[in-house]
């Protein structure tokens, strides 16, 4: 049952069988048709129930089994290793917040041809807002009456979640409101955090998962309301405005890749790598300075549950002992990521995970050549950049950094987003997005009884496989 997302009971296609039926929608994983590997399939599996003549007394006894089912699949979660899964309450009531123009252009019809149907299967209400413009959804996570709901869900690329996130947090109502869980549906170009949700739920084994199969694996852990906790990160830019960050802060070849590769949107995911080949070809070294606190060195005492930055220095003190300062200043990237991914097919920090509670601080430093250089992003893809070897490249776990840019020209961003270009401090906050404890589980009704003969299997429609329950 722990592929199962939902159960429904109804009537026969023909109106003179007097049987009813139920079935029940599983996404479990099973081998690939057209390539290796394993991916979540849909399979739905119809039973037909007709121990009396009655239609309405078996139409109950259906429902009464599809009712065991969903309570049965409710209490059990994948088993995956080093994962820990909190829950939401059910039945969950979910705002499911579209960005119709992110990525391709194709995230509401994405929704509407996948989403929908399997959260119709899970009996999970929800209401469906289309975002507007720049900043919409951060406007109604600040200003929403969240009792209303028991999960927002965001179906868009990585930008519509940071602007979700920092809403949350300017409410005066922050600590509770923060609490909400969240979830991310792959509708974007980056995707990095619905690729990295995919692999946290295979406990860092899951094969990975693209487009169509991303899609399906984000949408099942939706159905099941499965919850972790997440960090934050607190960004303070050089005007002393201060940013919640759930993925990445970038400066130098990421930055640039990431902000000039947004011309090449239309084609999805692999606008990331015209934009590093284009950017390979007029490479730039950067002087800056960059120091660090790193994740041995913190105190233990840090408050999870705090907005305080108390691991950092004010912006024109210096670091204290406690920090390294690197020696380089001549940089071609600086990446402080708290996720396993960068994008869909970037596994930059294999060994992430949600609540790890440090930032995965990446360095290259000048006088690495482009061939160098492109076989690390190749490498990337499967999480094999740290095995290259490479001199120029420096990787740390941190709590705390200050980058402070000197070369006048350069961006920086932060979830993707480029941001006002400067000085940056950044300090990690552990599991501050995590939400409330799971609601009771459900008492679970022994199976009604019946005999071979009463109940029996069903083809599904569609032309769906079987599963044996």
């Amino acid at each position: 049952m722990t592929d199962c997302v939902g159960c429904r009971a109804h009537g026969g296609p023909d109106g003179a069988d007097v049987g009813a039926y139920f079935s029940a929608y599983f996404y479990p994983l099973q081998s690939r048709w057209m390539s290796a590997g394993v991916a979540r399939q849909r399979v739905e599996q119809r039973f037909r129930v007709a121990p009396v003549r009655d239609p309405l007394a078996n139409l109950r006894e259906a429902e009464r089994w599809a009712r065991c089912i969903r309570d049965a699949s409710m209490l059990q979660a994948p088993r995956r290793d080093g994962v820990v899964y909190g829950r939401v309450r059910r039945p969950c009531r979910v705002m499911i917040l579209v960005n119709p123009h992110s990525g391709r252009g194709q995230a509401l019809q994405r929704f509407t041809g996948r989403v929908q149907g399997m959260l119709t299967e899970a009996a999970v209400p929800y209401t469906l807002v289309i975002t507007e413009h720049q900043n919409h959804a951060r406007e109604l996570a600040r200003k929403a009456d969240l009792s209303q709901w028991d999960a927002l869900v965001i179906m868009s690329g990585d930008g519509l979640l940071f602007e979700v996130i920092n809403g949350l947090m300017e409410r005066e109502d922050w600590q509770e409101a923060i609490r909400t869980p969240l979830g991310i549906l792959p509708g974007g170009s980056g995707n990095a955090l619905a690729a990295s949700v995919h692999h946290y739920s295979g406990g860092g084994g899951s094969p990975p998962a693209w487009n169509e199969e991303l899609l399906l694996s984000c949408g099942f852990l939706l159905c099941k309301g499965l919850v972790v906790s997440m960090d934050l990160v607190s960004v303070h830019l050089s005007s002393r405005q201060r940013l919640f960050s759930f993925l990445s802060l970038a400066w130098g070849f990421v930055a640039d890749v990431d902000a000039e590769s947004e011309k090449y949107r239309h084609v999805g995911a692999v606008r990331f790598l015209m934009g590093t080949l284009a950017r390979l070809a007029s490479l730039t070294v950067y002087r800056g300075r960059l120091a660090y606190l790193p994740a041995a060195e913190a105190p233990k005492t840090a408050e999870a549950r705090s907005q305080d930055d108390s691991l950092l220095p004010g912006p024109d003190q210096p670091v204290p002992e406690s920090w390294t300062v690197v020696r380089e200043e001549d940089f071609v990237l600086v990446l402080a990521i708290y996720q396993s991914h960068l994008a869909e097919d970037l596994r930059a920090a294999p060994g992430a995970t949600a609540d790890d509670g440090v930032i995965h601080l990446f360095y290259v430093t000048a006088g690495i050549s482009r061939p160098a250089l492109l076989r690390l992003f190749l490498a990337m893809e499967k999480g094999g950049h740290l095995a290259c070897g490479c001199p120029h490249l420096v990787y740390e776990k941190v709590r705390a950094l200050r980058l402070e840019p000197v070369s006048p020209q350069g961006r920086i961003t932060v979830d993707g987003e480029t941001v006002e270009y400067g000085p940056v401090q950044a300090q990690v906050h552990p599991g501050l997005d995590t939400p409330p404890p799971h609601s009771p589980r459900p008492a679970v009704l022994p199976p009604p009884r019946a005999t071979p003969s009463s109940l029996t299997a069903s083809p599904p429609s569609g032309g769906f496989m079987l599963k044996n329950l």
